[in-house]
């Protein structure tokens, strides 16, 4: 067997092979005894048909139908021999067989780019301090009333805290009703603030049974139109919120706090924490982004494919059935999340030659530590959590990348500057 490579790019290479007739012999054997065990010949009992017989009668088709998974042999063998290292699914780009005489074919695969690691601590980010602020706690303490809350049928709108529930009837160019184009039974809640402003300023007044006239621009991708819907108001409910104060927040609680004055003190505190988290997770992903930037390497084509085959994946397991719908634009999706998937492939290649460069490992001592700071969390005993987390290859692999990003982000210099609003 003859084995060339050719470099086809800094991460994509062509292997040929060539055998001979005598290096195809014990393939096709192979192929013969499989197949026989399928041929079903009058006069013999299914699989004991003389294998002369099942060569003269149909040793052409059985060798052409054999040579794809020759192919896949051959090369699996080529990878040892040459050490070839590829990574993703190979492709066949080319087969020539001439019986008796020679198989020659063509694979294409990638290999990880030679990365050369330069500079990557004391990388200098900002980092965006956000102030929660009293209004902040306000609003979200407004949002707990608003979700608790009851409602009164009225006659009209007299302040944002109502629900209108409307017919919604698109009229065409010539002012007649569009035909399909109409929605029942549409609730609009007036505080909303994702609530469109034509759609809050054509019913700030509404009463029931009035019919207000709502235009708005509609947009298609690229492309923009003026909409007019027709609003029937059928019903008006004005939302009464709860009072705030020591017996609502033992409700909504469930006894946790038993104060106002407590209950707005946590709400501060987490939402302080929350904003913490973004800010620490916005450095992240400002040194990654640099740390990237500052390495220019061609990714394997096959890594990006695999993270848009993953995301595709996610995305099909949220829908009903785990079935994408019919019409999904495969071609489509990977176009808009092309992007995303090169990054996510470029920042795993990268991460791997970092990870070698500070002799990063997961110890015992590491998995113990996770273990005793989730035991009390998820309810499980410790030690069943060291014991699966020590079989756990993702565990490991999120430990490692914790230790990766602190080592990064602790060699960062990070100027803290108030948030841009």
């Amino acid at each position: 067997m003859e084995v060339t490579v050719n470099s086809l790019s800094d991460v994509s290479r062509e292997v040929e092979i060539t055998a001979t007739a005598a290096d195809l012999v014990p393939h096709f054997e192979k192929a013969y005894l499989e197949q026989r065990k399928k041929i079903d010949i009058r006069g013999f009992r299914k699989g004991k048909a003389p294998l002369d017989l099942i060569k003269k009668l149909y040793g052409d088709l059985i060798e052409h139908e054999a040579l794809n998974d020759i192919a896949s042999e051959l090369y699996r063998q080529a990878i040892k021999e040459k050490d070839l290292k590829p990574v993703g699914d190979p492709t066949l780009v080319d087969m020539d067989y001439k019986p008796g005489e020679q198989f020659r074919f063509k694979i294409k695969y990638d290999v990880r780019p030679v990365i050369q690691l330069k500079n990557y601590k004391g990388i200098e980010v900002e980092k965006p301090i956000h102030t929660v602020t009293d209004q902040e706690v306000a609003n979200e303490l407004l949002r707990l009333r608003r979700t608790n809350a009851t409602f009164e049928e009225v006659e009209k709108v007299t302040n944002e805290e109502h629900v209108v529930t409307a017919d919604l009837q698109e009229i065409d160019d010539h002012g007649m009703p569009a035909a399909g184009k109409k929605n029942e039974g549409v609730r609009f809640y007036l505080a909303d603030e994702q609530l469109e402003q034509p759609f809050k300023d054509a019913l700030r007044a509404a009463e029931r049974g009035g019919i207000y006239p709502v235009e708005f621009e509609h947009q298609h991708g690229e492309h923009s139109h003026k909409v007019t819907t027709q609003v029937t108001v059928k019903k008006i409910e004005s939302v009464v919120l709860p009072a705030l104060d020591d017996a609502f927040v033992m409700k909504v609680t469930k006894d946790q706090f038993k104060t106002v004055d407590a209950f707005r003190a946590n709400i501060k505190a987490e939402l302080i924490s929350y904003w913490k988290s973004q800010s620490e997770h916005q450095v992240v992903n400002a040194v990654t982004a640099e740390i990237l930037k500052r390495h220019e390497f061609q990714v394997p084509e096959s890594m990006v494919h695999n993270v848009l085959d993953g995301l595709r994946e996610e995305l099909q397991n949220e829908q009903p059935n785990r079935k994408l719908p019919d019409d999904f634009d495969v071609e489509k999706f990977n176009e808009r999340n092309r992007e995303y998937a090169t990054y996510q492939a470029k920042w795993a290649l990268l991460r791997e030659e970092l990870l070698k460069a500070e002799n990063i490992t997961v110890s015992d001592d590491d998995l113990a530590a996770l273990a005793e700071e989730e035991a009390e969390r998820i309810k499980i005993p410790k030690d069943r959590l060291i014991s699966y987390y020590k079989s756990s290859e993702q565990i490991k692999e999120r430990l490692i990348g914790d230790k990766l990003l602190k080592v990064l982000v602790d060699s960062a210099r990070i100027k803290e500057v108030p948030e841009k609003i």
